[in-house]
């Protein structure tokens, strides 16, 4: 299981979970050029180690607990992943 980052980050891209991540697995980070076109920031699947300090780092509350993402953000499980297979 991972985290995941859903709608409420559209648009926001606050960078508070990327700072707080001791595994570095948010993306894009303010220093990669995926961060302009990017509507929403990413957590990869594989590399999170399921710390939780991400959480209560967003502003928005746009994270959650795979298991625990609201069933109206159902989808941004898939879209998180996908993500990281392109």
């Amino acid at each position: 299981m991972s985290y995941v980052i859903t709608e409420p980050c559209i648009g926001t891209k606050d960078v508070s979970c990327v700072d707080v991540c001791p595994v570095d697995c948010i993306h894009p980070r303010k220093d990669e050029p995926a961060f302009e076109t990017s509507d929403k920031l990413y957590i990869h699947p594989d590399e999170c180690i399921d710390c939780g300090a991400c959480v209560p780092a967003c502003p928005v509350e746009a994270i959650f607990a795979q298991d625990e993402v609201p069933d109206k953000w159902q989808d941004y499980i898939d879209i998180n992943a996908n993500y990281y297979r392109i």
